[in-house]
């Protein structure tokens, strides 16, 4: 009896742990724990979206417009410089006599200067001058009113003819007209006149030469000239006085010209005739 009421217990106690068994499978399946449930898949339902319509998004009122005025366009205007009308050559006496007043404050001193044929005088005389040649028939200035003259003297017997300093006042005056004048008018009168000093200038012979390069040549002779340190002495073989040194002798007519223009004066004219030639080189186109 004890046998078969145990068989019959273990039985029982079987089958309810095996029904437990399955119980607990089956919650265990239908329950899935919380870290299970982050690997389940889900089902996607696609969201249809609406086509948006472009007017949504499109605002129907119209800007206000606001008129600009209209921006004036200026066209630069380039005036061109006017070009002063010149008389012929064979006229330009006449407008030269009426501007030279205006060059100078010695106005009293405009009596030394040749009225006549002026531009073609200037141009003889400064192509002759930068040569070396004195061209005196051409010269654009009257002559001295004095003559020159030379001091004789004695000295241990032996006679001699000294330069007499006072000649160079002879040209005192000439030198005096040259430091009044405006340079700067004085240049500018050039370049309006070339057109007529060219003219003149080809007359001469030289059609293709600049003549502003020999006005410079002849103002860079008076430039260049040395002045003896010695006093100078004389000869006089004939009418005509003669430098005793033979090396001053040889010299052109020109350089023999300045010096007998005086120290004094000499250092005037190379001063004016150095701020000209300055003012001439920046003006050249």
């Amino acid at each position: 009896m004890e046998n078969t009421q145990t068989t019959t217990s273990t039985s029982w106690i079987t089958i309810i742990g095996i029904i437990a068994v399955i119980v607990i499978g089956a919650v265990v399946w239908l329950y899935p724990s919380q870290e299970d449930k982050k690997t389940i898949i889900e089902p996607v339902i696609e969201e249809i979206i609406a086509p948006v319509q472009e007017s949504e998004f499109i605002d129907n009122t119209l800007p206000e417009i606001v008129e600009t005025p209209p921006v004036a366009v200026v066209e630069e205007v380039v005036v061109e410089p006017i070009k002063p009308v010149l008389p012929t050559l064979d006229e330009s006496d006449s407008w030269l006599q009426e501007k030279l007043p205006a060059i100078t404050w010695r106005k009293e001193l405009l009596k030394l200067v040749i009225d006549e044929d002026m531009i073609r005088r200037l141009v003889v005389f400064t192509d002759n001058f930068s040569q070396g040649v004195i061209a005196y028939e051409h010269s654009p200035l009257i002559k001295p009113a004095s003559s020159f003259s030379a001091i004789e003297t004695n000295k241990d017997g032996v006679a001699a003819l000294l330069w007499d300093e006072t000649n160079s006042r002879r040209f005192s005056l000439y030198v005096d007209l040259l430091r009044s004048v405006d340079s700067d008018t004085l240049i500018s009168w050039y370049f309006e006149l070339k057109p007529l000093i060219d003219q003149a200038y080809q007359e001469l012979g030289y059609p293709d030469e600049n003549f502003t390069d020999v006005l410079q040549d002849a103002i860079t002779k008076v430039l260049d000239m040395e002045i003896p340190k010695e006093r100078l002495e004389l000869t006089r073989p004939s009418v005509m006085y003669q430098f005793k040194n033979q090396e001053i002798e040889k010299r052109d007519d020109v350089e023999k010209l300045l010096l007998r223009l005086g120290k004094e004066n000499l250092l005037v004219i190379k001063s004016v005739l150095l701020e000209m030639n300055e003012k001439l080189s920046r003006a050249r186109p």
